[in-house]
C-alpha cells in the first residue's frame, strides 16, 4: 500500500513537472535583472501610480534591515497636487513626478555610536529596497539629496525629530526615456574589491 501510495506521489509530481508553462504568465525577475534594469529616471508622465503599488513599494521598505532592527525611518509620501508643487518649488530634482517619497529618520530612535549614527545608512537600506520594489513593478525612480533639509522639514511642517535623508521620485517614466550615458559607467571588481 505505502509502494502505491509513493507511485501516485512521484506520478504526480511528474504531471507537475511536465506540464506546459503557461506562456502568458509574467516571469518574476530575479535580483540581478533588476539591478541591472533599475536606473534613474528624471522624467515621468502623469499617469497615476496605484495605490497597491504604492503599499507594496513601502512594504519593501518596511522589510529592510536597519541597525539593531530599530527601524527609525519615516517616509512620507508627497503626491497632493499641493505637497507636489511644494517640493518642486524646494528642488529642481523632484522632477514632477506624480509620487515622491520623503524619506525621513527619527532622531530620537537611530543607533549610535562613537558620536555617529545609523540614520542615513538605515534610510539608505531602506529607500534601495523601495527602489527595486518600484523597478520590479514597473516604475521609474531616482535618488535626489539636492535639496535643503531644513527648508523642506519646514515647508512639510515635519516633527523636529524627523530629519530628511533623502527624496525618491516616483512614477511611470515618460515614453523614450533611457538610463543617462555614465548609467553604464561601472568599475570593475578588481578595482573596488580587495581580498585579504
Amino acid at each position: 500500500m505505502k509502494a502505491i501510495k509513493l507511485f501516485c506521489m512521484m506520478a504526480a509530481a511528474m504531471l507537475v513537472a511536465c506540464a506546459p508553462k503557461n506562456e502568458g504568465a509574467v516571469q518574476e525577475k530575479s535580483f540581478m535583472d533588476l539591478a541591472r534594469a533599475r536606473f534613474a529616471v528624471r522624467e515621468y508622465s502623469q499617469q497615476p501610480v496605484e495605490q497597491a503599488k504604492i503599499d507594496s513599494i513601502l512594504e519593501a521598505g518596511r522589510l529592510a534591515p536597519t541597525a539593531k532592527n530599530i527601524q527609525p525611518q519615516h517616509v512620507y509620501v508627497l503626491q497632493s497636487e499641493e505637497a507636489i508643487a511644494k517640493i518642486n518649488e524646494l528642488t529642481r530634482c523632484a522632477y514632477h513626478a506624480p509620487v515622491v517619497f520623503l524619506v525621513c529618520y527619527d532622531t530620537t530612535l537611530v543607533w549610535t555610536k562613537d558620536g555617529e549614527n545609523s540614520g542615513n545608512m538605515d534610510c539608505s537600506i531602506v529607500g534601495t529596497q523601495m527602489m527595486l520594489e518600484a523597478t520590479e513593478l514597473g516604475l521609474g525612480t531616482c535618488w535626489v539629496k539636492w535639496f535643503d533639509a531644513a527648508e523642506v522639514a519646514a515647508a512639510f511642517e515635519l516633527p523636529a525629530n524627523h530629519k530628511p535623508a533623502f527624496i525618491m521620485p516616483c512614477g511611470y517614466a515618460a515614453e523614450g526615456v533611457q538610463p543617462h550615458a555614465n548609467h553604464f559607467s561601472r568599475k570593475p571588481l578588481s578595482e573596488t574589491v580587495t581580498y585579504k
